[in-house]
């Protein structure tokens, strides 16, 4: 059987170099869900902490659903690639819907993954454990192929810097998104030939500026519509002001649809919330700012006659298999470079318009009045804590400094976020499972943040809570999580009520496979992990209950969770 190097001085082996490279591409964060795989990258870090060698930091995370959202949160805040590493096939299939949701929100992760050692004896690194024979595959990266941009096998440990380059620089790579690396524990315990050498990223292209033809047009238009509309769904902070001062230019109402970021202020006059609606039947130009799906065909669409144009990065949405908007002008490019063209192209088109922009405002402003009234209508306290009661009480407790992760209970119309970076959702894709990690991925990442992650019951389960407590209370990661519960899965309920309310489905209100009831006492399960934690069930209750939470997470530094008994 081989063995390992002996000496005084160790050779560096190809995990050293993998660490190393992934700093020097600014990883950050090691989040690792290990296994026997393992060996050489916990030497590697036992290493770099003996010579303080720069590597990211190891984060130990005993589930890999919540390792990949966690690198996701991390992201948000840094805007570099983070890094996760998990065991193998089984650990590999774990990371499979938290990567759905990295996929199709375009987040730049490296995921790597032990291979099962190649050689069955000879080797050093050779299987010694009878599962590595039951965990190879034929082919390991068929599972998230559909989801990644690039997968590789390392094969010879010299590689390894030049693997880690190719897969820093196709993540970023716009439009960002996955990677997948195959790690053998062969070549990665294998000693180098040559001393590590520090790494110089690869400049990425700069982002891709619109074509000016396709502004020019569509500025023409919007000073030529009599109704026109923006629908978004995720920008950047930076085109949010952008944005802003468009609609505020040309009094063109915008919804939120869908929204995964703060794409307008909420109390901008042309913030008109997140469903298209009557906006939608009336317009004659829909101007769709990175949206999938800006409206949904089967229950709504625009009139004959309007124009359609969308403005994304990937304005075709090339990875989804299906999706048949119509559209009259393409604009490829990111929402900064071109809400930055379409302001400057549109100003010298206003001088003929302004009557008409006045008229418009002054029936919107109108409008908005009415919507504003409606929306404080609905969210005030009744017998028992609505969704749209909690979301405003949330909103006002917080503040607009707290950094907000919603996995789907929250209603952004009555919860204010008024600056760009404080307020992200649950992606496309509906992976659940996603906030709370993501939420502590966020604080890891921005330890002076004021973290706020709101989930559903079913979300919340889905997020390995206890898992999640234990990561909170040993990276010392204070966050406050507010559980909306309804003791069932909303989503799965309306779904089939949509369908089937007069059928034998609606006979019992819909709650077949979707009933969570009786739910558990999670307050409970959080104060196991030393968390602040109480039960809420009367709308009195609440300002007070979540004024004690925010305070033992700014002041205290400590974790709290409110368990929202919320029937709807």
């Amino acid at each position: 059987m081989a063995t390992p190097p002996t000496g005084r001085e160790r050779p560096a082996i190809a995990a050293d170099a993998f660490l190393r490279a992934l700093a020097d591409h600014g990883v950050d964060y090691f989040f690792a869900n290990p296994g026997t795989d393992f060996p050489p990258v916990v030497e590697a870090f036992s290493r770099a902490k003996k010579t303080n060698a720069k590597v990211p930091k190891p984060v130990l995370v005993p589930h890999e659903n919540l390792a990949i959202s966690m690198a996701h949160g991390a992201y948000l805040m840094t805007g570099r690639p983070q890094a996760v590493m998990v065991h193998t096939t089984v650990g590999t299939a774990n990371t499979i819907n938290n990567l759905i949701n990295a996929s199709r929100d375009r987040v730049p992760l490296i995921l790597a993954a032990g291979r099962t050692p190649i050689t069955e004896k000879g080797s050093f690194g050779s299987r010694t454990r009878p599962i590595q024979w039951g965990q190879e595959m034929f082919d390991q990266a068929g599972m998230v192929r559909e989801l990644v941009k690039w997968d590789y096998e390392l094969r010879v440990p010299a590689q390894i810097g030049d693997v880690v380059s190719r897969s820093a620089e196709v993540a970023m790579a716009h439009p960002r998104g996955p990677v997948y690396l195959m790690l053998p524990r062969e070549p990665l315990s294998a000693p180098l030939s040559e001393p590590i050498a520090p790494i110089k990223p690869r400049p990425q292209a700069a982002p891709v500026q619109p074509d000016s033809a396709a502004i020019a047009a569509l500025a023409e238009w919007i000073a030529g519509a009599e109704r026109p509309l923006i629908i978004a769904s995720s920008l950047h902070p930076e085109a949010v002001p952008l944005l802003a001062r468009l609609a505020e230019r040309c009094a063109i109402p915008v919804v939120s649809h869908a929204s995964r970021t703060v794409c307008i202020p909420s109390s901008h006059p042309m913030h008109f919330g997140s469903e298209p609606g009557a906006l939608l039947a009336d317009s004659d130009l829909v101007i769709v700012l990175e949206s999938e799906v800006p409206w949904i065909p089967h229950l709504q669409h625009p009139p004959a006659g309007c124009r359609i144009a969308h403005v994304a990065e990937d304005p075709f949405f090339t990875r989804y298999p299906m999706r048949s908007f119509p559209s009259d002008l393409v604009v490829q490019a990111g929402c900064i470079n071109a809400l930055e063209a379409l302001v400057k192209a549109v100003e010298p088109r206003l001088q003929m318009a302004e009557a008409r922009i006045a008229g418009r405002r002054a029936r919107l402003t109108e409008r908005m009045r009415n919507r504003r009234a409606q929306l404080a209508k609905d969210s005030v306290s009744g017998q028992t804590i609505s969704p749209a009661f909690l979301s405003r009480v949330i909103g006002e407790t917080v503040g607009d400094d707290a950094i907000i992760f919603n996995e789907y209970p929250l209603r952004p119309d009555h919860c204010a976020r008024e600056k760009p970076g404080s307020f992200f959702a649950l992606g496309p894709a509906g992976g659940l499972g996603w906030g709370l990690g993501a939420a502590l991925g966020a604080k890891l990442a921005a330890p002076d943040a004021f973290v706020v992650a709101t989930l559903g019951d079913g979300a919340y389960m889905f997020a390995n809570p206890m898992v999640g407590h234990w990561v909170s209370s040993t990276q010392n990661l204070p966050i406050l999580t507010i559980v909306f519960n309804n003791s069932r899965y909303g989503a799965v309920r309306n779904a089939t009520l949509s369908m089937f309310k007069d059928g034998a489905a609606g006979e019992n209100d819909g709650r077949g496979l979707a009933d969570l009831d009786p739910a558990p006492p999670y307050e409970e399960m959080a104060r196991a992990q030393g968390a602040h934690a109480e039960r809420i069930e009367k709308p009195a209750d609440l300002p007070d209950a979540l004024a004690r939470a925010r305070d033992v997470v700014v002041n205290e530094q400590r974790q709290a969770l409110l368990n929202v008994i919320t029937p709807y």
